[in-house]
């Protein structure tokens, strides 16, 4: 793998089918040195994590990462809030757009790029119940038709 592609660590499954994403912002994150090790590993958990802005800084919480299996006695903690490290003029735009209702940040996926860890972050607005079904219901259509049409070039 060449240094400059982009190797995919995990990714948040649940992320898209429960918010409608906005705007994503590529992040860096400030990380103990065997969370690194662990994560070459790819042992990350997404489940129920999310971002916030606190004292003009934007925060990962609920993100697992498991202890490093070679670690010592200073191995780092799997549940601990990461500092996300973003340009002060989006924290300025991201402290207003989490102001408005409705809008929150999800972490989307997290990855290698250039040696560095990055996480995608989206601004997101959370789907209703009923969004959600009509997404699927949508989702079976395209589907739906997709088999149709490959049914009918075959025949043809």
């Amino acid at each position: 793998m060449r240094n400059s592609e982009n190797k995919q660590i995990a990714h948040n499954r649940k992320a898209r089918h429960n918010y409608e994403i906005l705007e994503k912002y590529e992040t860096g994150i400030a990380l103990a040195g065997t969370e690194v090790k662990s994560l070459r590993d790819g042992r990350a958990n997404f489940k129920d994590s999310y971002a916030a802005v606190r004292n003009n800084e934007v925060w990962l919480y609920g993100m697992h990462i498991s202890p490093y299996s070679h670690g010592n006695i200073n191995n780092h903690n799997p549940e601990r809030d990461r500092k996300l490290l973003l340009h002060r003029n989006e924290i300025r735009r991201l402290i207003g757009k989490t102001k408005e209702t409705g809008l929150t940040l999800v972490p989307l996926q997290l990855y290698f790029k250039n040696g560095k860890v990055k996480v995608e972050l989206a601004l997101a607005k959370g789907k209703k119940q009923y969004d959600k079904r009509e997404a699927i219901a949508k989702r079976e259509a395209d589907r739906e038709t997709k088999r149709v049409f490959r049914a009918r070039r075959m025949s043809a």
